[in-house]
C-alpha cells in the first residue's frame, strides 16, 4: 500500500489481469504497477491496479455466486476441497517457481510455504465437523432448540508480499468451506500466485465467482473496507496498516481479523544447547531473508552465553550461499530495491547507536546478478533497547543481540515490547520453560523451537500490537470468524400418521 508512481503504458511487458467470475478479467482502468524479479533487479511484468469499476465487478461476482454456493450440499463442497488439495499438491513445484520469480525466496522455501498452506486446505476438508450446531430437546414442553452456523456472505482477504500463497491459504479454504464467497486482494509486489491459485481452484470445480482476485493498491483496499456487501475482512501485514484496516472496516460494520507486525525475541538461558540454538537463530533470523512476521529478530542472551553463541552463529553464516533462489542457494534477495535500502539503513543506525556490527550484510558476495536486491545476513551485538534496531520491525536479515543478566530481566524485556506475536526460549530446564510459557505475554511460544507457527488445527495470532480484532487465523477460530450462529426454537405437533419407506437413507 506504499505510494508509487504508476505508469499507464505496459511498455510491451505482460500485464497481470484480475480474476473475476471464474476467468481472467482485464482492468476497466489503465493504472498499472511494476512487478520485479528481485534476483535480477529487473521489471519483468506489470499488474493492473483496480479501478472503482473493477472493485464493483469483483464484489458483484462474489455476491451473485453466494446463494448457490451457500446452498450447495456440504458433501459437494467437501469434494471440491479434496480436489483442490490434490491438484495443489501435484503442482506445488510450478507455484514455487512463480513465487521465487516475484518474491525472491529460494525455491525450497517457497515449497515450504505452500506445504503450510496445504495444511489449512486439509483442515478445511473436514469442515462439516467444524461448523456443526448444537441441539437441546424438550427445553420446555414439546419445545426444542438448535443452533446453526451460517456463512457471512462476501468476505475480503488482503494478503502481504512475504507469503503470496500461504497467507491466502490461511483464510481462503476456511472461508469457502464455511459457505462464503471471497475477494482476495494480494500484494501488488508478487501478484501472480493469486491468479494461479484462482485458476487451480476453478479447475477443481469451484463455481465461478466463489473466488475472485482483485489486484490493486490502497484504492482496492478501501473499496473492500467500505463496500456494504463485504461482510468481513481478513488481513496480514504491518501493524500501522493492520490498525487502519481494523478501524476502517469496523467503522463500516464489518467483522475483522487483522494480524499485524512483530519483533520476536529468542531468550537463551545459560544451560541451552548452543549448537542447537545457533542453528535455530540462523534459520529463524535469515530464512526467507528475514521477510516474515515469525522471524527471530532479537536474541536475548542471558550471560555468560553471548560470546560463545555469537561465535557459533558466525561459523554457520560463513557457510551460507546467498544468491538467486533458482540456483540452489540458501537465501535470496529482498523483494524490492526500496525495501533492501530501508533494511540496510538499520545497519548504519546500529553503528550510530553504539552497537557492534559483527556480520555486515552489505558486503555479501552473491551467486546472482549484481543488479539484484541483495543484503546478506547481518548480526549486530550489544544493541541498546533504545535503538530503532531493537524497537522497529525491520523485516529483513538483521539479527540483533541484547545481553541480559537473568531470566527475569529477559522476560521483562520481552513483555515490555509493543508486539506479542511469537517468541522462543532455548533451555534444557523444563521448569524454566514451563514458567516462561505461563509468564510471557506473547501469542505463539516455542520451547527449543524458533518459529512456533501452529499447525492448522490450532489458530495463528499474537497479542498486543500484533493483532487487531478478536479472532485468530485458521483452526477453530477461523471457522468461528467466517460463520455466525442462528438459534432456532421450534414446537411441532405429534404426527397423526406415518409412512413406509424401506430404502436405505441417502446422503
Amino acid at each position: 500500500m506504499e505510494e508509487r508512481t504508476t505508469v499507464t503504458e505496459p511498455q510491451d511487458l505482460p500485464v497481470i489481469p484480475h480474476w473475476i467470475g471464474g476467468r481472467e478479467h482485464p482492468s476497466a482502468g489503465e493504472r498499472t504497477a511494476p512487478v520485479f524479479d528481485p534476483a535480477l533487479g529487473t521489471e519483468t511484468k506489470r499488474v493492473f491496479l483496480a479501478s472503482t469499476q473493477d472493485i464493483e465487478s469483483a464484489i458483484a461476482s462474489a455476491q451473485k455466486a453466494f446463494p448457490a454456493w451457500r446452498d450447495l450440499s456440504m458433501a459437494k463442497r467437501q469434494q471440491i476441497l479434496f480436489r483442490i488439495r490434490e491438484l495443489l499438491n501435484e503442482r506445488k513445484g510450478e507455484l514455487a517457481e512463480i513465487i521465487t520469480s516475484e518474491h525472491g525466496k529460494v525455491v525450497s522455501d517457497a515449497l515450504g510455504e505452500i506445504s503450510r498452506g496445504l495444511e489449512v486446505v486439509e483442515l478445511a476438508t473436514g469442515f462439516p465437523h467444524l461448523i456443526k450446531g448444537e441441539h437441546s430437546e424438550n427445553v420446555s414442553s414439546g419445545v426444542d432448540v438448535h443452533s446453526l452456523k451460517a456463512p457471512l456472505g462476501v468476505v475480503g482477504i488482503i494478503s502481504p508480499f512475504n507469503f503470496p500463497a500461504m497467507v491466502p491459504l490461511w483464510f481462503l479454504p476456511v472461508a469457502i468451506a464455511a459457505g462464503n464467497t471471497v475477494v482476495l486482494k494480494p500484494s501488488e509486489k508478487d501478484p501472480s500466485a493469486a491468479n494461479w491459485l484462482a485458476a487451480l481452484f476453478t479447475e477443481a470445480g469451484l463455481p465461478d465467482g466463489v473466488f475472485n482476485v482483485l489486484h490493486g493498491d490502497k484504492e482496492a483496499v478501501d473499496g473492500l473496507l467500505e463496500h456494504p456487501e463485504v461482510k468481513a475482512i481478513s488481513f496480514v501485514g504491518s501493524t500501522p496498516i493492520a490498525r487502519y484496516i481494523y478501524e476502517t472496516a469496523a467503522k463500516n460494520g464489518k467483522r475483522v481479523q487483522a494480524l499485524g507486525g512483530a519483533k520476536n525475541h529468542m531468550l537463551v538461558l545459560p544451560d541451552a544447547d548452543l549448537d542447537l540454538t545457533a542453528d535455530a537463530a540462523v534459520n529463524a533470523g535469515f530464512g526467507s531473508a528475514g521477510e516474515r512476521c515469525m522471524a527471530i529478530s532479537v536474541i536475548v542472551a542471558v550471560e555468560p552465553v553471548a560470546d560463545a553463541l555469537i561465535a557459533k552463529i558466525q561459523e554457520r553464516v560463513a557457510t551460507l550461499k546467498i544468491g538467486d533462489g533458482r540456483r540452489n542457494c540458501d537465501m535470496g534477495p529482498l523483494v524490492t530495491r526500496q525495501h533492501r535500502d530501508k533494511v540496510a539503513s538499520y545497519i548504519e543506525t546500529a553503528e550510530a547507536d553504539g552497537a557492534k556490527v559483527v556480520i555486515d550484510g552489505r558486503n555479501v558476495q552473491v551467486d546472482g546478478a549484481p543488479e539484484g536486491f541483495w543484503l546478506g545476513p547481518t548480526l549486530i551485538d550489544d544493541v541498546p533497547v533504545t535503538s530503532k534496531v531493537y524497537q522497529d520491525e525491520i523485516f529483513g536479515p538483521v539479527l540483533a543481540v541484547v545481553r541480559v543478566r537473568s531470566y527475569e530481566e529477559g522476560l521483562e524485556l520481552i513483555n515490555n515490547g509493543a508486539f506479542g506475536n511469537g517468541t522462543a526460549i532455548f533451555t534444557n530446564d523444563g521448569g524454566a520453560a514451563r514458567r516462561f510459557q505461563n509468564e510471557v505475554e506473547v501469542g505463539m511460544i516455542g520451547i527449543n523451537v524458533p518459529i512456533p507457527v501452529p499447525v492448522a488445527y490450532y489458530s495463528f495470532g499474537g497479542f498486543k500490537d500484533s493483532i487487531f480484532g478478536d479472532t485468530k487465523a485458521y483452526g477453530a477460530q477461523g471457522f468461528n470468524f467466517y460463520t455466525r450462529e442462528k438459534a432456532v426454537t421450534s414446537r411441532w405437533l405429534d404426527p397423526s400418521h406415518g409412512g413406509l419407506n424401506l430404502g436405505f437413507p441417502q446422503n
